[in-house]
């Protein structure tokens, strides 16, 4: 088998509060099908998530109860960034708009600066980059 693309699929309660929540961080809406939309996508560059309304998959949002903890019934994902500098942009920026992060940025020790966002419907994004330490 060889995969040539991996989009997720998250389950939202809202789509255009999704749509809008994206566009905060500088996502785009890419399209959206159905009147009124149950389904779409949002794009980072050549990153691309599907969002679902109500569907394909859990969600959670709930807080979780404490700092990493993994039972806010949403999807994790990790995105990737250029630099810790870029990281520490990003979380800025989420502060600015007074985003939910549930983990403050951190070195850890298997070498990447991240923090943890989570998104209204309890999904959880480890945003980060690598530290080039080991």
């Amino acid at each position: 088998m060889n995969v040539s693309c991996l989009t997720p699929i998250l389950n939202v309660s809202d789509m255009a509060v999704s749509f809008a929540w994206f566009e905060k961080l500088g996502w785009k809406k890419l399209w959206d099908w159905g009147t009124p939309p149950t389904f779409g996508a949002v794009g980072s560059g050549k990153v691309e998530i599907f969002l679902c309304l109500g569907a394909q998959g859990a969600r959670g949002g709930s807080q979780p109860k404490f700092t990493r903890d993994d039972e806010t019934g949403g999807v994790w994902m990790s995105w990737f960034l250029d630099s810790p500098a870029d990281v520490d942009a990003a979380y800025a920026l989420v502060l600015q708009h007074g985003m939910t992060v549930t983990h403050p940025p951190t070195n850890e020790p298997w070498g990447i600066r991240e923090f943890h966002l989570q998104h209204p419907d309890g999904h959880t994004f480890r945003v980060g980059a690598g530290t080039g330490a080991e």
